[in-house]
């Protein structure tokens, strides 16, 4: 497997200590592995399983073995909630992975961090979920991230607009998850910055096939590019609407814009749509390369369905590996210390992690890690050769 000179964690003799316990670390992977959002749990997954099989084939940490506990939570903040707690309370697993959908996180991850157990968000974006614990009224948050928040993306896709392509009357279209509704308010947030405001606002439920009517009112208003915080399948039915009025507007939005669920339906109406990336599947250095290859070979295809949630979901592993053994063990506390002083670079695909955590900064990825992906012909791709070029030196967080 590809990355077994991840063990250039600089750990490699510690993933061997104590080896007389044989028993597994048990970590939970939870996501939507099933329906609408499948594509980015099932890459999530996918991700998690390729660096779980390295460090397992390494001999794994203290002599024992990672064993993954994986649970669907179907998208529902319900279902997310029961298998949290059951992953705890009779599985006994020392850490979290996963969480994909922002409404889910911002149920379930409670029970993480009533339970003192360090979770690893790898694919959520919502703005408040790491800091729905925060000091004072919580001193120490169990809670992690390592994927680009949407305070992140917000300001990305307001500045693609606004600077790079000089747009000013702008419509907002988002679904009525709390995804989508966060994201509506990151981005009045970032517009009101500018003295601009939209000029439509339209809301949509999940499921919906049309909006002809929404589009409708957003051409009349004169909007010159439309903004989306949406899940993805309903993405595509902005694109068609849009095509079938003949207004050949910009789509500007979060990441899902990169899912096929998007992508797949909207067919050549996708073109040209932009989005925040943290990963382009694009084999531009040796760890990419390496990480590409074992995730088709692993899963026996040619493209990756989500890479941002795939890449993500790798490095959330060696980010949790790192910090158990910098802790010594699996105590929940420990790893959570270990996380916020992590001593030793964690060498990801998507950067070389370096103090990525601290006490008061528990996300991962700051916005110099992050690139605007663009839709072409069919796939993703750098939406400037700007962008491309810096991806090709490896971007760590700012010191503070």
């Amino acid at each position: 497997m590809f990355i077994i000179r991840h063990l250039a964690l600089g750990l490699l003799g510690a993933l061997t200590l104590g080896a007389a316990s044989a028993e597994p670390i048990r970590i939970a992977v939870t996501g939507p592995f099933t329906g609408s959002s499948a594509p980015m749990g099932l890459s999530m997954l996918a991700g998690v399983r390729i660096a779980a099989e390295e460090i397992n084939l390494g001999g794994g940490i203290f002599g024992r073995r990672i064993e993954l506990v994986e649970r669907d939570d179907k998208a529902d903040p319900e279902t997310g909630k029961k298998v949290v707690q059951e992953v705890i309370e009779k599985e006994k697993v020392v850490a979290g992975l996963g969480f994909i959908n922002t409404g889910v996180a911002m149920a379930a991850q409670r029970l993480y961090q009533d339970a003192r157990i360090p979770v690893i968000n790898n694919v959520a974006t919502g703005a408040r979920i790491v800091g729905q614990f925060k000091a004072p009224e919580f001193p120490e948050s169990y809670l992690f991230r390592n994927s680009a928040s949407d305070a992140i993306q917000s300001a990305m896709i307001v500045r693609d607009a606004t600077e790079r392509r000089h747009f000013s009357k702008l419509a907002i279209f988002h679904d009525t998850t709390a995804y989508g509704e966060q994201g509506r308010e990151q981005l009045l947030e970032q517009l009101a910055q500018r003295n601009l405001k939209p000029v439509a606002i339209e809301s949509f439920k999940l499921g919906t096939t049309d909006l002809s009517a929404a589009l409708k009112r957003a051409k009349e208003a004169g909007a010159e590019a439309i903004l989306t915080y949406a899940i993805g399948p309903e993405l595509a039915s902005i694109a068609n609407g849009r095509a079938k009025l003949g207004w050949n507007v910009p789509m500007i939005g979060s990441w899902p814009l990169s899912l096929p669920n998007f992508i797949e339906a909207a067919g050549k109406n996708a073109e040209g749509a932009r989005m925040p990336q943290t990963f382009i599947e694009e084999a531009n250095n040796s760890r990419r390369t390496g990480f590409i290859v074992a995730y088709h070979q692993a899963n026996q295809t040619k493209r990756i369905p989500s890479a941002v949630s795939a890449a993500q979901g790798y490095d959330s592993v060696y980010l949790l590996i790192g910090a158990m053994i910098q802790a010594g063990g699996t105590d929940g506390a420990k790893i959570r210390q270990a996380l916020e002083n992590l001593n030793k670079p964690v060498y990801g695909v998507i950067t070389t992690y370096d103090h990525p955590f601290s006490a008061g900064d528990h996300e991962a990825l700051s916005e110099n890690m992050v690139v605007m992906g663009e839709v072409k012909n069919g796939r993703i791709a750098y939406a400037y050769a700007d962008d491309e070029r810096r991806s090709l030196l490896i971007q760590k967080k700012p010191k503070k």
